[in-house]
């Protein structure tokens, strides 16, 4: 068999193994480390399991990743999370929709110092669900708010997602960064403008909170400063070239630490859960990783990137042609995968062929981020959804239900970033 023929046979198998239900680290790693030892001997394949192991763990620019996660364990468990739903309540609960929208509004703000959509819709829909359902609020408009407004953590820096994609495809990961923050707060935007629509349309649906006078709403954002101390430590650090994304993720680590302790939140119950967390995620995250550089390996020998970049190239059809069929695939992929998964796996595919038709790859990356995020709430993996059940005891059906809306503002917005990548590259452009 010719070296492309053995590759889409991999891509095959990989594909039967992960609807097997397979671990998804595991699955790239066998199949890149078999393919690999097809094409170049058992020899070659046996030096590659000794050397990419330990070359992937000792990345320094890894080491950003665990303290990203473990800075938003820290957040959480210094009570910023709740701190933050109770300040943006007293500014938007009055309105109609408004407890739904705060729900927003705070997961926008969580994102700003979390980097994960898990953490920030577990985090605050223990907060905001109960507060909505005090008020009567509709089960599905309720669930449904949350669910889309945990997706915005990993669009809004620092991204987990966006890291790992400016390792795959060395780039910039500072300049990732503030390409995903107009996109990011465009999307909680949408979604707010969403909650009015639909409350509008039936007031019964969101009632209205109680109203709070302007010192309360003063009062409520001094309790939150930390977070933007954070967010403008961290981003305005990488922005302004005074760090790199692995020195800020340091400072927002002990900043976040440093908070916690102040509040005399963080006992020594919370500090083992924070980084007993952080390892988990972190070792999973890692096997992932391992997986997708055997993977990487096979294919780069079996010429299957270049190979498709070439003939993707050569096809007479306007290019936006070709880049809605690849984010169709993203998005079809988001029903049934995690999004790093689907960012590991697809990425070092159609890289090529996106640089190949002349896009630019950080506005890329945000649509593939964006595209990933709907993923986490379409059935029928929707892993949001999955946490949204945990937290709520609503019914699947119920909570999907009440995401068709978000999904179509979210595609609403998807359409706005391709029709003007200025969107995402406006901010970069302006970093020293």
């Amino acid at each position: 068999m010719t070296p492309i023929t053995v590759g889409l046979f991999g891509i095959g198998i990989l594909l039967i193994l992960l609807f097997s239900g397979m671990q998804i680290g595991l699955v790239m790693g066998l199949v890149g480390f078999l393919g690999f030892a097809v094409l170049t001997g058992v020899g070659p394949a046996l030096g590659l399991l000794k050397t990419v192991p330990y070359s992937t763990f000792s990345q320094y620019d890894l080491s950003v990743i665990p303290l990203f996660i473990l800075m938003g364990a820290f957040a959480f468990n210094s009570g910023l999370s709740q701190e933050l739903y109770k300040t943006v309540y007293k500014w938007l609960g009055h309105m109609r929709g408004g407890l739904a929208m705060a729900t927003v509004a705070a997961c926008a703000f969580f994102a700003a110092i979390c980097g994960s959509s898990l953490a920030t819709a577990a985090t605050l829909g223990s907060v905001a669900f109960p507060e909505m359902k005090k008020y009567k609020y509709d089960d599905a408009l309720a669930t449904g708010s949350i669910a889309a407004g945990g997706t915005i953590g990993i669009l809004i820096p620092p991204s987990v997602i966006l890291i790992i994609y400016g390792i795959i495809t060395e780039l910039s990961i500072g300049k990732l960064f503030l390409a995903g923050f107009i996109p990011g707060i465009l999307e909680a935007v949408f979604y707010m403008i969403t909650i009015s629509i639909l409350t509008r349309i039936n007031p019964s649906l969101g009632p209205r909170g109680p109203k709070t006078n302007f010192i309360e709403k003063i009062g409520a954002i001094k309790r939150t400063w930390e977070v933007l101390f954070l967010f403008l430590v961290v981003i305005g650090g990488i922005y302004m070239g005074l760090f790199t994304p692995t020195e800020a993720a340091g400072i927002g680590c002990f900043g976040a630490f440093s908070f916690a302790l102040l509040r005399r939140k963080l006992n020594w119950k919370n500090f083992k859960a924070s980084l007993f967390d952080t390892i988990k995620m972190t070792g999973m995250i890692f096997i992932i990783i391992t997986g997708a550089m055997f993977l990487g390996y096979f294919l780069s020998v079996a010429r299957l990137p270049s190979e498709l970049a070439n003939f993707v190239s050569e096809i007479p059809v306007n290019r936006y042609i070709i880049l809605g069929l690849i984010l169709i695939v993203f998005l079809l992929l988001g029903c049934v995968m995690d999004s790093m998964a689907i960012v590991l796996l697809t990425v070092p595919i159609f890289y090529p062929v996106i640089l190949k038709l002349g896009f630019d790859p950080i506005w890329f990356g945000v649509l593939v981020v964006r595209l990933t995020e709907i993923g986490l709430i379409t059935p029928p993996v929707g892993l949001n959804v999955y946490i949204i059940k945990g937290i709520s005891n609503v019914p699947m059906g119920t909570i999907f239900r009440g995401i068709v809306p978000f999904l179509i503002a979210d595609l609403c917005e998807v359409a706005l970033l391709i029709a003007f990548p200025q969107l995402s590259l406006f901010l970069p452009s302006l970093m020293k």
